[in-house]
């Protein structure tokens, strides 16, 4: 279970590079893992200040996403994964842009909107600016059902 916020201003988007597995960094959305007993309300704000250093006010919840892939425990047995991610649309408040320091994230900065489809970025970047865009009344959008099989 994971909160993002999608954070927009000036025709520019808020978000943060990580390194993937392979160590190449990746633009993701502000956010991350709940702590056991948090709400994804407080696990939101939480994790945009954590990457981004700036404290946001939360607008509204643009949706919910799940995802289910198969990898590989150490020893080679297959582990099914799910993942359930809030989406909420956020809006500056407070702080200023730093990174982050020994955490998941490296870098944190605002991007032109038109540029995304340029940025070497994780599927959930796209998924979540089409919700912040389309606002799907029922909270998700039915075809981004995300299944991978084993690695």
């Amino acid at each position: 279970m994971a909160a993002y916020a999608i954070c927009v201003r000036d025709g520019q988007i808020l978000l943060a590079r990580s390194p993937a597995a392979d160590g190449t960094p990746e633009w993701v959305v502000p956010g991350g893992g709940m702590e056991h007993g948090e709400d994804p309300y407080d696990t939101v704000r939480r994790e945009v200040e954590e990457e981004t250093g700036y404290r946001i006010e939360v607008a509204g919840l643009l949706g919910v996403n799940s995802s289910r892939h198969t990898s590989r425990d150490r020893f080679g047995r297959p582990v099914d994964h799910h993942s359930v991610r809030f989406v909420y649309e956020g809006r500056v408040i407070g702080g200023e842009l730093r990174n982050e320091i020994g955490g998941s994230t490296d870098l944190a900065a605002w991007q032109d909107l038109d540029a995304v489809p340029g940025l070497l970025r994780i599927r959930l970047v796209d998924i979540a600016l089409r919700m912040w865009r389309e606002r799907p009344v029922t909270g998700r959008l039915t075809d981004t059902v995300e299944e991978e099989a084993v690695e």
